[in-house]
Order: C-alpha cells, then sequence, then structure tokens
C-alpha cells in the first residue's frame, strides 16, 4: 500500500466554493491502515453560522442542520483521525483548503502534513474513463453510490476506489502524486460572523463600567483570542446577548484583546478587520472590555424585557387625491425647490415623473427651466404648462404648441381639489396603471402572498447615475452577516431571494422573491448611491411577477446626501409590505453600510 503510508479519506460538503468566507456543512473521515484495511470512521453534520446556500445539491436545510456542533467543538477529534495520515479527497485542495480555514477559525491547526488527490491520481493512471467524476470512478472499479453529495456516502465510496486505485499504482510502478499541506497554502480566512439569529429581548441600551450585561443588548467581538470566536459568539447568544458583526452606535459593548487607538486615533495593524471595529467603538463611545472581562460579565446576566413582535397593521395609504391618474414633471429651480413641488404632488396623489415619458402630460417650469436641456423637447409635446404653486394650469397660447413659458413670479395659491370644473380636470384619470398607488414618503403598500416575485425598479433621470443596494436584516436595521449585502459586485443573495439586475442605462432592477427569504430576515432595505455632486429624484416602481404597476414613489433624499435609503420591504406575518422612506446619508455607500452593520 505505498512505502507503509496510512490514509485518511476524508468528504466535506460546504456552503459555497470559497473557504475565506463560505462554511463546512458536514464532515466524514474513513482511515485506512497501511495494508488496506480500513479503520476508524467518523461523520457529523456542523452548524455554519450562515445560509446553507445550495440545499438541491447537498440536502443540508436549516431544520436538517438545526442542533448540529460548531467545528471548534469537533475539531479535537477530527485532529487525532488525521493526525499520521495521507489526507485523501476527490479534489483535495478543495477539501484541505476549507479544513483548514475552519481550524484557523478555530485556533487549531490540523496536523496534516501530505495530501493526495483522487483526480490526479485517476490522471496519472490514465484510467479509461469517461470524465474523472466521483460517479465515473464508482462505475470504472463497480462500487455502487447510495446517496450522492452525502459526504457519508461519498468516503466509503472514495475509499473503496482508493484501495482499487493504489493496488492500479503499485502493479504498474505509478509514483503517487502527493502534494505537501503547506501552511503558506492555507487560505486567508474572514473570521467566523455572526449567525444572527433574532435575538428575543427588546434592546436595553448600553452597557456602563460597573453594571451587568442585560439580556438584548448587543455585543460585538474582534481580534484573536484565546478562546475560538465562535464559541464565544455562542456563549453570548445563549446568555441572551444580541451577537453582531459589526460596531454601530447601537452596540452595547465590544470584547477584543486588543490595545485601544492611539491618542491620534490609530489602531494597531491588525489585518483590518479588527481595525475598523476598534477605531468604530472609539467613534461611537462603545465601551471595550477584554476576553476576560466579558467571560466574568457572562456569569451575572440580568433579565431583559422580551421583544414585542410588531402589531400587523393596515398599511398607511392616503386615499386618492385630487392629481390620481395624472403624471407631471418638474424642471427647473433649485434641488429643493423641485423636491417640495415633487412632495407636493405626491402628497396630492399625482404621479412625480424624473423624466419625459409616455405618461407624462403636466409640466411645472420652475425658474430656469429654460435651461433645461430638455426645454426645447418640452415644448413641443403640447404638455399642459402648471403653476407651480397651485399646480392648476396655466392657460395656453393658441398661437404656441408647446406650455407656457417658464413663471417668474407664482400666481396666487388655488386649492387644486375644489378646482373640478377645470378643463384638464379627468383627462389622465383613464390612462393605463393608473389604478396604481402613488406613495408619499413613509407610505406602504401590501405585497400579496400569492405573488412569487416582485420587481422594483430603481431609476433617476436619464444621464444621471444610480447603484443600488439591498439589506437583508433584522427589525433593527441588522444584517445577520456581510453575505447580506447585495451590491454590483454580488448582485445576490445565496438563496436568490434577492437580485440586483442591471441591464437596462439609469435603471436598476431588485427581484424580490418572498418565498426563499431566510426566516431570520424580517426586513429587506433598498438604498441608492449616487456620484459626489448628484442629486435630483429617484423614481421606484414596484411591479408584480405579470409587470403589472402596483406601487410607485418618487423621492428625493431627505436630509440631501450622495446615499438615499429608498424604502423597506417588510415582513408583516404571512405579508411582505413595501413602505417608502427617501432618507439621505451623507456618507454615502459608508454611511449605509454602517447603518446596518457592515463592516467594510
Amino acid at each position: 500500500m505505498g512505502a507503509r503510508r496510512r490514509y485518511a479519506v476524508v468528504d466535506v460538503e460546504t456552503t459555497g466554493l470559497r473557504p475565506s468566507a463560505d462554511r463546512v456543512l458536514q464532515i466524514a473521515v474513513i482511515q485506512l491502515e497501511a495494508d488496506g484495511s480500513p479503520g476508524r470512521s467518523w461523520s457529523t453534520l456542523l452548524d455554519p453560522g450562515i445560509d446553507p446556500g445550495p440545499v438541491h445539491i447537498h440536502g443540508l436545510s436549516r431544520e436538517r442542520l438545526a442542533g448540529a456542533p460548531l467545528f471548534p467543538s469537533v475539531v479535537h477529534h477530527l485532529a487525532e483521525l488525521l493526525e499520521g495520515r495521507v489526507l485523501v479527497a476527490h479534489n483535495a485542495r478543495f477539501d484541505w483548503r476549507f479544513l483548514a480555514a475552519e481550524a484557523r477559525r478555530a485556533l487549531h491547526p490540523l496536523p496534516v502534513t501530505e495530501r493526495l488527490c483522487t483526480l490526479a491520481l485517476t490522471r496519472r493512471l490514465d484510467l479509461p474513463v469517461p470524465s474523472l467524476s466521483l460517479a465515473s470512478l464508482a462505475a470504472h472499479w463497480g462500487v455502487a453510490q447510495s446517496r450522492p453529495h452525502d459526504a457519508e456516502d461519498d468516503t466509503r465510496v472514495l475509499a473503496e476506489i482508493l484501495v482499487h486505485s493504489l493496488a492500479a499504482a503499485r502493479r504498474l510502478a505509478v509514483r503517487l502524486p502527493l502534494t505537501p499541506c503547506d501552511p503558506h497554502d492555507e487560505p486567508v480566512v474572514y473570521p467566523a460572523r455572526a449567525p444572527r439569529p433574532l435575538c428575543p429581548w427588546a434592546y436595553p441600551g448600553r452597557w456602563s463600567a460597573g453594571q451587568p450585561l442585560v439580556q438584548g443588548m448587543k455585543v460585538a467581538f474582534t481580534g484573536p483570542g484565546a478562546e475560538p470566536r465562535e464559541l464565544l459568539m455562542a456563549r453570548a447568544a445563549r446568555a441572551g446577548l444580541d451577537v453582531m458583526n459589526a460596531v454601530s452606535g447601537r452596540t452595547s459593548l465590544l470584547v477584543t484583546d486588543l490595545p485601544a487607538p492611539t491618542a491620534t486615533g490609530a489602531a494597531p495593524d491588525d489585518g483590518g478587520e479588527a481595525t475598523v471595529k476598534r477605531r468604530a467603538a472609539a467613534r461611537f463611545g462603545t465601551a471595550v472590555v477584554s476576553e476576560a472581562e466579558f467571560a466574568a460579565l457572562l456569569g451575572d446576566v440580568a433579565a431583559g424585557v422580551p421583544r414585542q413582535a410588531p402589531p400587523v397593521e393596515p398599511p398607511r395609504v392616503a386615499p386618492p387625491g385630487p392629481l390620481a391618474g395624472r403624471c407631471y414633471l418638474v424642471v427647473g429651480g433649485s434641488a429643493a425647490e423641485a423636491a417640495e413641488v415633487r412632495a407636493r404632488i405626491g402628497t396630492l396623489g399625482g404621479i412625480a415623473a424624473v423624466d419625459v415619458t409616455a405618461r407624462v402630460t403636466h409640466l411645472v417650469a420652475l425658474p430656469g427651466a429654460e435651461d433645461d436641456a430638455r426645454w426645447p423637447r418640452l415644448q413641443a409635446l403640447g404638455l399642459h404648462g402648471c403653476d407651480p404653486l397651485t399646480l392648476a394650469p396655466r392657460h395656453r397660447d393658441p398661437a404656441r404648441t408647446g406650455p407656457t413659458q417658464p413663471p417668474h413670479a407664482p400666481a396666487t395659491p388655488a386649492p387644486v381639489a375644489d378646482d373640478a370644473t377645470a378643463p384638464w380636470a379627468g383627462d389622465d384619470a383613464a390612462r393605463p396603471g393608473g389604478e396604481a398607488v402613488v406613495l408619499t414618503r413613509g407610505a406602504e403598500a401590501d405585497l400579496t402572498p400569492e405573488c412569487p416575485q416582485w420587481t422594483v425598479s430603481v431609476r433617476g433621470p436619464d444621464g444621471s447615475t444610480v447603484d443600488v443596494l439591498a439589506f437583508l436584516a433584522d427589525t433593527e436595521d441588522q444584517v445577520r452577516a456581510d453575505a447580506d449585502f447585495v451590491h454590483r459586485h454580488a448582485p445576490a443573495a445565496a438563496d436568490g431571494a434577492v437580485e440586483l439586475t442591471r441591464d437596462t442605462p439609469h435603471e436598476v432592477l431588485v427581484e424580490l422573491r418572498p418565498g426563499r427569504m431566510p426566516p431570520d430576515v424580517s426586513r429587506v432595505a433598498i438604498a441608492a448611491v449616487r456620484p459626489e455632486g448628484e442629486s435630483g429624484p429617484i423614481e421606484v416602481v414596484v411591479r408584480d411577477d405579470a409587470g403589472a404597476v402596483r406601487a410607485r414613489a418618487t423621492l428625493d433624499a431627505v436630509p440631501p446626501g450622495r446615499g438615499v435609503l429608498l424604502a423597506h420591504v417588510d415582513r408583516r406575518g404571512a405579508l411582505w409590505r413595501f413602505r417608502a422612506v427617501g432618507r439621505g446619508f451623507v456618507d454615502g455607500a459608508e454611511g449605509l453600510m454602517a447603518f446596518h452593520g457592515i463592516s467594510w
């Protein structure tokens, strides 16, 4: 059996393909002795602390993994099974890098010095197989497969394949393609992320020195410690604390053994992640304790107040206003002036367009409108020119085909709602899509549960740049892990519940699939970021799976800022509810990420 080597045949199932961030869900090990006889075998499921990923491939759902141990709880036993043996796997680099990454998080290196990949061994043997898949090799050697993609069965199959392959290598005098397990080959890993189950206790506020911890307090961890972070997080969660992945203004306590920042605000160079959290704690005035101090505090955690589920109330939607069914375009004026007019249009039930479309029939021209590049085109369209103050139409000049010139002195206000005899009243009421709900800031609309997918269109005026972000969060706007941040470079959540599409210039589509939403996600926050110096309205349109418009809102950031929190999609029992927000963030993407608990 090859120079009296002993082997440990291993297979892992994982949440994804990146050992730096994805996690191991299942491990199976079978020992083979130097004479080919089987030794000890062992298999376990693992709690990954994150979404299990492609359940349709590995079959390991959240329900099946419930109650499974964390990797740090089993790493000592795994190391005992691997010690003094060659690690064998089908694509051994993949399995080894995942196990090495988990071992680094658990602060317990694995005693493996060599690995053998059965893919490489099959290529070296040049076996007459149609492919290098495990199924193909099993068929070649006559090994039966019972449960493909189950780590325990895959390991049994691979152990039998290995016996046949080693015998063939010995008969053909083929040198085994052994690879050293160089510590420098081990991947850089991100620290373990908090699984962020919904804490059942209400947030009681910050912690003060000399006081006990209270259930519901938000605690974050950073930097190396004597205990694996996953185990420390699990202890904190069992005690009733709300474990966070980042430090924000609501974090009660930061646990770290790193030294405090210097007087100049600099933190030690510790690899990035800890530096960010340590500086954030200094900025927010968050209390910081050592790991030993925190362990002592865990011995006496005061009872908290149970979190109250938000009541399921009817959506806050204003009844149709006097401008219902009409669509206005506002041009000219300052950003604040134009935003005020658009807000008034929405309050009265009208649609405030962000650009010229087939729906637009009314024009509000503020001072400077004639300097807008679209003005000549607007003049030729024959739109209803409206008074900026009253939104009532101005009288047309029969000799003109376009709207009147922009006014420089507003007319006396007149209540639009009472102008039932105006010649333009009702001329847009029957336009297609007039039944859609127009949402003002704070207004809501229910998304019917029978619709499997909703599409939210986000766009600014032509020529503008709008970058869309989405956060899968809890009721306190905190993400479970950084992987719940959906953006340009990670355009889909792992479960496909939220996905961004950029196929049309100046527009981004946010696909929402409520049926795929993880059970501990209570809110999807949709936000937008624009370049420095660019402002103006952003249009948000909600469509069902047939493409019908069900709700729409035109939002200007309040207060103005590069970042805009556009909308919340909130879980309300069996329903999901869309709410227009329009909150501005001066810091753009950084401010939005910090608000939702992202450490970047």
